[in-house]
């Protein structure tokens, strides 16, 4: 398990590429994911202060890391409150109610998925880090 970055300026870089080199983020992304379950549905690998482009979202039953994901598509916007763990309060921002995403899973194989509602705005959240975008 990680401690979670709170640091503004740290968060606010862009993460590069992940490489296969890096697919041990997604193990420590999962123990920290796992280590915070009562106050956490999602991470980027910025919050556990890597500047690569992996997430972990909660799916319920289980968890799905991904390596360079790629938002490839978005609809049916929203308004909604969220809460970062990196961040302290609940911020107003718009989110999409389906999204399609491209990335590597921890095999390395390219998959692509369609998200709806919670989990899509769970991976909508974890995208905008990467890019350090901050609600």
């Amino acid at each position: 398990m990680k401690s979670i970055v709170t640091d503004v300026f740290f968060l606010s870089q862009p993460s590069k590429p992940a490489t296969k080199a890096d697919r041990f983020i997604g193990q420590e992304l999962q123990a920290t994911l796992v280590a915070n379950k009562d106050r956490c549905v999602g991470l980027a690998a910025n919050m556990i202060g890597y500047h690569k482009r992996v997430i972990i979202i909660d799916l319920g039953l289980s968890s799905l890391v991904m390596f360079n994901p790629v938002l490839l598509s978005k609809s049916q916007p929203y308004e909604t409150q969220e809460v970062c763990l990196s961040l302290s309060g609940s911020r107003q921002t718009t989110r999409y109610r389906e999204i399609r995403v491209r990335f590597f899973n921890q095999q390395w194989q390219e998959q692509t998925l369609t998200l709806t509602d919670f989990p899509a705005q769970i991976c909508q959240h974890e995208l905008d880090h990467l890019d350090g975008i901050l609600i």
